[in-house]
Protein backbone atom coordinates (compact mmCIF):
# COMPACT_ATOMS: atom_id res chain seq x y z
CA UNK A 1 0.00 0.00 0.00
CA UNK A 2 1.66 3.18 -1.12
CA UNK A 3 1.92 6.23 1.52
CA UNK A 4 1.01 9.61 0.11
CA UNK A 5 3.62 11.91 0.59
CA UNK A 6 1.95 14.39 2.70
CA UNK A 7 1.00 11.72 4.91
CA UNK A 8 4.93 10.61 5.13
CA UNK A 9 5.53 14.15 5.69
CA UNK A 10 3.58 13.80 8.63
CA UNK A 11 5.05 10.59 9.99
CA UNK A 12 8.42 11.80 9.32
CA UNK A 13 7.53 15.04 11.40
CA UNK A 14 5.76 13.29 14.02
CA UNK A 15 9.17 11.15 14.52
CA UNK A 16 11.01 13.88 14.55
CA UNK A 17 9.04 15.56 17.25
CA UNK A 18 9.14 12.68 18.93
CA UNK A 19 13.51 12.18 18.86
CA UNK A 20 13.16 15.61 20.09
CA UNK A 21 11.20 15.07 22.84
CA UNK A 22 13.33 12.43 24.01
CA UNK A 23 16.91 14.14 23.51
CA UNK A 24 15.80 17.46 25.18
CA UNK A 25 16.18 16.60 28.91
CA UNK A 26 20.07 14.50 27.96
CA UNK A 27 20.81 18.01 25.82
CA UNK A 28 19.55 20.38 28.49
CA UNK A 29 21.42 18.30 30.78
CA UNK A 30 24.65 18.07 29.29
CA UNK A 31 24.54 22.32 28.18
CA UNK A 32 23.71 22.95 32.34
CA UNK A 33 27.15 21.28 33.26
CA UNK A 34 29.09 23.03 31.78
CA UNK A 35 27.55 26.57 32.36
CA UNK A 36 29.45 28.55 35.24
CA UNK A 37 27.07 30.28 37.46
CA UNK A 38 26.79 33.32 36.27
CA UNK A 39 25.15 31.30 33.10
CA UNK A 40 22.91 29.35 35.11
CA UNK A 41 21.38 32.14 37.01
CA UNK A 42 20.74 34.42 34.22
CA UNK A 43 17.64 35.62 33.16
CA UNK A 44 17.45 34.15 29.70
CA UNK A 45 18.79 30.77 29.28
CA UNK A 46 20.98 29.45 26.56
CA UNK A 47 20.97 26.22 24.79
CA UNK A 48 24.71 26.48 24.12
CA UNK A 49 27.08 27.71 27.06
CA UNK A 50 28.98 30.86 26.04
CA UNK A 51 31.51 30.45 28.36
CA UNK A 52 31.99 26.40 29.06
CA UNK A 53 33.59 25.41 32.27
CA UNK A 54 34.82 22.01 33.71
CA UNK A 55 34.22 24.20 37.41
CA UNK A 56 31.28 21.82 37.92
CA UNK A 57 32.35 18.70 37.33
CA UNK A 58 35.75 19.98 39.86
CA UNK A 59 33.49 21.05 42.46
CA UNK A 60 30.81 17.90 42.38
CA UNK A 61 34.22 15.73 42.64
CA UNK A 62 35.40 17.68 45.78
CA UNK A 63 32.04 17.69 47.52
CA UNK A 64 30.94 14.59 47.03
CA UNK A 65 32.83 11.16 46.86
CA UNK A 66 31.77 10.17 43.41
CA UNK A 67 34.21 7.87 42.66
CA UNK A 68 33.46 5.55 45.49
CA UNK A 69 29.53 5.91 45.10
CA UNK A 70 30.39 4.98 41.15
CA UNK A 71 32.65 2.05 42.00
CA UNK A 72 29.26 0.73 44.48
CA UNK A 73 27.19 0.90 41.36
CA UNK A 74 29.20 -0.79 39.21
CA UNK A 75 29.82 -3.63 41.81
CA UNK A 76 26.49 -3.96 42.32
CA UNK A 77 25.00 -3.61 38.81
CA UNK A 78 28.31 -6.31 37.67
CA UNK A 79 26.82 -9.15 40.39
CA UNK A 80 23.00 -8.44 39.76
CA UNK A 81 23.81 -8.82 35.81
CA UNK A 82 26.13 -12.56 36.74
CA UNK A 83 23.09 -13.57 38.90
CA UNK A 84 20.61 -12.70 37.11
CA UNK A 85 21.65 -14.19 33.52
CA UNK A 86 22.74 -17.24 35.58
CA UNK A 87 19.64 -18.11 37.30
CA UNK A 88 17.97 -16.94 34.34
CA UNK A 89 19.58 -19.58 31.70
CA UNK A 90 18.21 -22.35 32.95
CA UNK A 91 15.11 -21.45 33.80
CA UNK A 92 14.47 -20.01 30.34
CA UNK A 93 15.85 -23.15 28.58
CA UNK A 94 12.86 -25.12 30.36
CA UNK A 95 10.26 -22.78 29.91
CA UNK A 96 11.56 -22.88 26.06
CA UNK A 97 11.88 -26.63 25.46
CA UNK A 98 8.77 -27.94 27.57
CA UNK A 99 5.06 -27.56 27.59
CA UNK A 100 2.66 -28.10 30.28
CA UNK A 101 0.58 -26.22 33.06
CA UNK A 102 3.59 -25.17 35.28
CA UNK A 103 5.39 -23.63 32.28
CA UNK A 104 2.14 -21.93 30.93
CA UNK A 105 1.95 -20.54 34.71
CA UNK A 106 5.31 -19.81 34.87
CA UNK A 107 5.08 -17.73 31.63
CA UNK A 108 1.61 -15.51 33.31
CA UNK A 109 3.54 -15.21 36.09
CA UNK A 110 6.45 -13.62 34.66
CA UNK A 111 4.18 -11.27 33.03
CA UNK A 112 2.42 -10.20 35.79
CA UNK A 113 5.14 -9.59 37.65
CA UNK A 114 6.17 -6.85 35.19
CA UNK A 115 3.10 -4.63 36.63
CA UNK A 116 4.27 -5.10 40.47
CA UNK A 117 4.64 -1.63 42.13
CA UNK A 118 8.07 -1.05 43.78
CA UNK A 119 6.53 -0.11 46.79
CA UNK A 120 4.56 -3.68 46.83
CA UNK A 121 8.15 -5.48 46.59
CA UNK A 122 10.10 -3.35 49.18
CA UNK A 123 8.15 -4.57 52.08
CA UNK A 124 8.72 -8.37 51.50
CA UNK A 125 12.39 -7.79 50.47
CA UNK A 126 13.25 -5.69 53.93
CA UNK A 127 12.09 -8.60 56.51
CA UNK A 128 13.89 -11.23 54.31
CA UNK A 129 16.90 -8.83 54.20
CA UNK A 130 16.47 -8.14 58.16
CA UNK A 131 16.63 -11.62 58.62
CA UNK A 132 19.34 -12.10 56.70
CA UNK A 133 21.49 -9.22 58.22
CA UNK A 134 21.85 -7.91 54.69
CA UNK A 135 19.96 -4.56 55.14
CA UNK A 136 22.47 -1.86 54.49
CA UNK A 137 24.72 -4.09 52.44
CA UNK A 138 25.88 -4.29 49.05
CA UNK A 139 24.79 -7.76 48.30
CA UNK A 140 21.41 -7.35 49.96
CA UNK A 141 21.46 -4.87 46.88
CA UNK A 142 22.18 -7.38 44.56
CA UNK A 143 19.81 -9.49 45.76
CA UNK A 144 17.16 -6.91 45.30
CA UNK A 145 18.19 -6.00 41.69
CA UNK A 146 18.48 -9.70 41.25
CA UNK A 147 15.25 -10.09 42.19
CA UNK A 148 13.87 -7.11 40.27
CA UNK A 149 15.61 -7.79 36.93
CA UNK A 150 15.12 -11.40 36.95
CA UNK A 151 11.53 -11.45 35.43
CA UNK A 152 12.23 -9.64 32.09
CA UNK A 153 15.72 -11.20 31.66
CA UNK A 154 13.43 -14.79 31.86
CA UNK A 155 11.82 -13.25 29.01
CA UNK A 156 14.42 -12.62 27.09
CA UNK A 157 16.42 -15.15 27.45
CA UNK A 158 13.07 -17.95 26.60
CA UNK A 159 12.56 -15.81 22.94
CA UNK A 160 16.50 -16.45 22.68
CA UNK A 161 15.90 -20.18 23.45
CA UNK A 162 13.03 -20.50 21.50
CA UNK A 163 14.41 -18.90 18.15
CA UNK A 164 17.18 -21.84 18.15
CA UNK A 165 15.79 -24.54 16.35
CA UNK A 166 15.64 -27.74 18.43
CA UNK A 167 16.51 -29.79 15.55
CA UNK A 168 20.33 -28.66 15.72
CA UNK A 169 19.73 -30.60 19.38
CA UNK A 170 17.90 -33.64 18.08
CA UNK A 171 20.53 -33.99 15.33
CA UNK A 172 23.24 -33.80 18.11
CA UNK A 173 21.81 -36.29 19.90
CA UNK A 174 21.39 -39.00 16.92
CA UNK A 175 25.41 -38.20 16.48
CA UNK A 176 25.50 -39.92 20.37
CA UNK A 177 25.84 -36.31 21.82
CA UNK A 178 24.99 -36.37 25.42
CA UNK A 179 22.16 -33.74 27.29
CA UNK A 180 25.35 -31.77 29.28
CA UNK A 181 27.31 -31.98 25.98
CA UNK A 182 24.71 -31.00 23.35
CA UNK A 183 23.93 -27.85 25.74
CA UNK A 184 27.55 -26.52 26.51
CA UNK A 185 28.40 -27.06 22.57
CA UNK A 186 25.52 -26.48 20.39
CA UNK A 187 22.98 -24.20 22.34
CA UNK A 188 24.76 -22.13 24.83
CA UNK A 189 26.87 -21.11 21.60
CA UNK A 190 24.13 -19.74 19.57
CA UNK A 191 22.66 -18.01 23.02
CA UNK A 192 25.70 -16.14 23.79
CA UNK A 193 24.59 -12.62 22.01
CA UNK A 194 21.17 -13.23 23.88
CA UNK A 195 22.71 -13.90 27.23
CA UNK A 196 25.20 -10.78 26.65
CA UNK A 197 23.07 -8.75 25.88
CA UNK A 198 20.40 -9.94 28.75
CA UNK A 199 23.20 -9.31 31.19
CA UNK A 200 23.74 -5.61 29.97
CA UNK A 201 20.04 -4.97 30.49
CA UNK A 202 20.34 -6.07 33.52
CA UNK A 203 23.43 -4.13 34.57
CA UNK A 204 21.88 -0.67 33.37
CA UNK A 205 18.57 -1.52 35.05
CA UNK A 206 20.75 -1.93 38.52
CA UNK A 207 22.64 0.81 37.52
CA UNK A 208 20.21 2.98 37.20
CA UNK A 209 17.78 1.97 39.89
CA UNK A 210 17.45 4.29 42.64
CA UNK A 211 14.26 3.41 44.78
CA UNK A 212 15.48 0.30 46.66
CA UNK A 213 19.23 2.40 47.42
CA UNK A 214 17.48 4.87 49.02
CA UNK A 215 15.72 2.31 51.10
CA UNK A 216 18.31 -0.08 52.07
CA UNK A 217 21.48 2.01 52.11
CA UNK A 218 21.90 3.91 55.01
CA UNK A 219 25.35 4.24 55.69
CA UNK A 220 26.91 7.17 53.15
CA UNK A 221 30.04 4.66 52.32
CA UNK A 222 27.48 2.41 50.72
CA UNK A 223 25.42 4.33 48.88
CA UNK A 224 25.16 4.20 45.23
CA UNK A 225 25.65 6.78 42.49
CA UNK A 226 21.76 7.65 41.99
CA UNK A 227 21.15 8.04 45.75
CA UNK A 228 24.38 10.09 45.96
CA UNK A 229 23.47 12.77 43.71
CA UNK A 230 20.81 13.82 46.19
CA UNK A 231 23.28 15.06 48.42
CA UNK A 232 23.63 18.02 45.87
CA UNK A 233 20.12 19.73 47.34
CA UNK A 234 20.42 21.35 50.18
CA UNK A 235 18.24 20.48 53.15
CA UNK A 236 15.87 23.25 52.02
CA UNK A 237 14.96 21.86 48.67
CA UNK A 238 17.52 24.32 46.88
CA UNK A 239 19.42 21.89 44.12
CA UNK A 240 23.42 23.39 43.67
CA UNK A 241 22.45 22.94 39.54
CA UNK A 242 25.81 23.12 38.65
CA UNK A 243 27.93 20.42 40.16
CA UNK A 244 24.14 18.46 40.35
CA UNK A 245 23.94 18.29 36.39
CA UNK A 246 27.96 17.55 36.02
CA UNK A 247 27.47 14.35 38.20
CA UNK A 248 23.88 13.27 36.58
CA UNK A 249 25.74 13.78 33.06
CA UNK A 250 28.44 11.31 34.46
CA UNK A 251 26.17 8.84 35.64
CA UNK A 252 24.33 9.08 32.74
CA UNK A 253 27.10 7.88 30.10
CA UNK A 254 27.89 4.58 31.28
CA UNK A 255 23.92 3.86 30.61
CA UNK A 256 23.89 5.44 27.46
CA UNK A 257 27.22 3.66 25.98
CA UNK A 258 25.68 0.27 27.26
CA UNK A 259 21.98 0.90 25.44
CA UNK A 260 23.96 1.98 22.61
CA UNK A 261 26.12 -1.42 22.07
CA UNK A 262 22.75 -3.73 22.94
CA UNK A 263 19.97 -1.79 21.24
CA UNK A 264 19.70 -4.02 18.56
CA UNK A 265 19.96 -7.27 20.70
CA UNK A 266 17.22 -5.87 22.98
CA UNK A 267 15.10 -5.51 20.26
CA UNK A 268 16.33 -8.44 18.17
CA UNK A 269 14.89 -10.40 21.54
CA UNK A 270 11.55 -9.07 21.87
CA UNK A 271 11.09 -9.53 18.25
CA UNK A 272 11.98 -12.93 19.32
CA UNK A 273 9.99 -13.33 22.16
CA UNK A 274 6.97 -12.03 19.93
CA UNK A 275 6.85 -14.22 17.28
CA UNK A 276 8.07 -17.15 19.29
CA UNK A 277 6.11 -16.94 22.14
Amino acid sequence: MRTRPAARAGQYAALLAYLVFLAFPLVWLASTAFKPPTELAGLHPTWIPQDPTLANFRQAFDEQPLLRAALNSLLTASAAAVVAVAVATPMAYVMARHRGALVRAVTGWVVVSQAFPFVLLIIPLFLVLRNLRLIDSLPGLVLVHVVWALPFALWMLTGYVRAVPAELEEAAAVDGAGRLRTLVSVTAPLLAPGIAATALFAFVTAWNEFFFALVLLKTPEQQTLPVLLTRFIGAEGVADLGPLAAAAFLATLPSLLVFALIQRRITGSLLAGAVKG
